[in-house]
């Protein structure tokens, strides 16, 4: 996959690189990639494709048979697998071979995201209104990613990583959120992943880590 810059989103990743809100931190990134296969895609995306149906073959009776189901077109598969690929991309180091697709959600509309999005960066917007003064967080987001992705032909999915391996996983997170914006006929995939973290860690002071998939149960399962 390949790494595409787009103005519109590294003007929301300029605000949102270290937004200090006094006792937290919101951090934000945008990244947008095609998804055409580069350099070791091929062999990625060729071993993840084993993997998938390697799992198929072993799902017993126990499993859900909507988490197998999802899997059996070639098209879900393509999809999980560019998710996946993008994932790779945004932690090179990382090793995401065993991601699961239970592990992704996703919601037909933008709704959902506005509900998290409103709720978790109520902070975040009044200080952008404040430093730009030109319309809200939340509807320059919007027109940033309608640019690059066509949001209405979007679909929208929310990562979920195991909790003892979170590659966003930061010192001192209260919260964090991993988003992607997946256009299959433009074939490409903006991610968007932001978080807060305390800034009172090095007082030994770490509130609570917040499990947002109990406070918003929003997103069904998996179904591409």
């Amino acid at each position: 996959m390949k790494f595409l810059e787009y103005t519109p989103l590294e003007r929301i990743n300029d605000f949102l690189d270290h937004l200090n809100l006094g006792e937290r931190t919101i951090k934000g990134c945008l990244e947008a990639y095609s998804c055409k296969h580069t350099g070791t895609d091929k062999r990625l995306s060729f071993s993840l494709e084993h993997e998938i149906l390697d799992y198929l073959g072993k799902s017993s009776d126990s499993d859900s048979p909507s988490r197998a189901d999802s899997l059996l077109s070639r098209s879900s598969r393509k999809t999980l697998i560019y998710l996946v690929l993008a994932l790779y991309h945004m932690y090179p180091d990382y090793d995401f071979s065993a991601v699961k697709a239970h592990q992704f959600f996703t919601e037909e509309t933008w709704g959902s995201f506005k509900q998290i999005f409103d709720t978790y960066m109520f902070e975040a917007s009044k200080a952008w209104i404040e430093v730009n003064g030109d319309g809200s967080l939340l509807q320059t987001l919007y027109e940033a990613l309608d640019e690059v992705v066509k949001l209405p032909e979007c679909e929208i999915y929310s990562y979920n990583p195991n909790s003892d391996a979170d590659p966003f996983a930061e010192t001192g997170a209260i919260w964090s959120f991993s988003f992607f914006f997946y256009n299959r006929k433009l074939k490409r995939v903006v991610s968007f992943r932001f978080c807060c973290l305390s800034n009172l860690v090095g007082e030994a002071f770490l509130p609570e880590e917040v499990d947002y998939y109990e406070d918003v149960e929003i997103f069904d399962g998996m179904d591409m």
